[in-house]
């Protein structure tokens, strides 16, 4: 028999992937201890692990997964050919679509770009910045900056100066956090930079203790200073997502919210368990409704919840943590639109999760 770490590092596959598909019913281990819970395999599921892996990382979907373990089991290899047969068709047709979007949108970039053009050419912005003010909309969105490295523009923090206002603006794709404050010193058109993740931690480290800070734009660099104290450097050179339209969100349903008990809440409060799709990763979601009486709080998995959201448990907690108030106000739309978490004395700052969409 092989315990769960075992299976794990002989398949190929997480330790809470093996959860998944246990809760999932897709792979069962042969005896859990009543007692301690602990899950034990027999070694013929060794073989069905390692075809389970491939057969994810292929992307196979789940309902045809649980078809080719039955035929793999039973050894009825006609009807697993079949199944791989088909889900190979469905993976060609799928990328000879997506090739044929892929060109249209290339050749829409082509026609919208102008390579004579920088993003950041032109432009020298010096401004006066509040050192308190920064800091608190730098630590509202910093949480929600990308760590992917396949998309490097979004591992950092967009500075979007307009007036006299700068908005700060962070997401990694799944969540978005955006927070403003007053500038002074520049009178002209919208600027913008992106600052990566290390400058932007080194002009957080600079702004405590600070009282006023200068802000300084200046093609493609950008330096804060703090009384005697510098740091600066390049921007990221490519361009940021137009986050102003992603923040159009239509109206819904509007909950103020106790922030510690709600936190407390989620923290110790039921869970759904999802399995990410890229990876295989089981990803834990808190599900919320917002009762009839105004009231939110997460949702039992059966549960016969009205409208409910399903966001993941981290992002959610950390988004709480951000908004740095006792009192916060959770926007609610569809089950598929995204859930938005503002404070309730500055409609500038914000965070939106986006929400999962659960099976059932």
């Amino acid at each position: 028999m092989r315990s769960i770490g075992e299976m794990a590092r002989d398949s190929g596959l997480g330790v809470s992937a093996l959860r998944f598909y246990d809760r999932a019913g897709v792979l069962v281990p042969d005896r859990v201890d009543p007692v301690t819970g602990y899950r034990w395999y027999a070694p013929e599921q060794l073989d069905e692990a390692r075809v389970l892996a491939r057969l994810r990382r292929a992307g196979m979907p789940l309902a045809d997964i649980r078809l080719v373990l039955a035929g793999w089991t039973a050894a009825d290899t006609d009807l697993v050919r079949q199944l791989l047969e088909a889900h190979l068709r469905r993976l060609e047709d799928g990328l000879s679509s997506a090739r044929a979007e892929f060109s249209a949108l290339r050749a829409l970039l082509d026609d919208r770009e102008n390579p004579m053009t920088s993003p950041h050419a032109g432009t020298a912005v010096r401004l006066s910045v509040s050192g308190r003010d920064l800091a608190a909309a730098l630590d509202t969105v910093r949480f929600a900056a990308g760590t992917d490295p396949e998309l490097p523009v979004l591992a950092g923090v967009h500075l979007d100066v307009e007036g006299d206002a700068l908005s700060v603006v962070a997401t990694d794709r799944y969540r978005m956090a955006v927070a403003r404050t007053a500038a002074e010193g520049h009178r002209g058109g919208r600027v913008q930079a992106t600052v990566p993740l290390p400058l932007v931690d080194a002009m957080r480290a600079l702004l405590d203790g600070a009282d006023e800070t200068r802000l300084a734009l200046d093609g493609d660099r950008v330096t804060l200073e703090a009384g005697d104290r510098q740091t600066g450097g390049r921007c990221l050179d490519q361009d940021f997502p137009d986050y102003r339209r992603l923040v159009r969100l239509p109206a819904g349903r509007r909950a103020e919210v106790d922030v510690p008990a709600l936190s407390e809440a989620v923290r110790t409060g039921p869970v759904r368990l999802h399995e990410d799709e890229a990876d295989a990763v089981s990803r834990e979601l808190t599900v919320l409704e917002v009762s009839d009486d105004g009231r939110v709080g997460p949702v039992a998995e059966g549960t016969d919840a009205k409208d409910p959201v399903a966001v993941n448990r981290a992002f959610l907690l950390d988004a709480l943590a951000a908004g740095a108030r006792d009192r916060l106000v959770l926007e609610f739309g569809a089950s598929t639109a995204p859930l938005a978490i503002r404070r309730p004395d500055d409609e500038h700052a914000f965070s939106l999760l986006m929400p999962v969409r659960l099976a059932d």
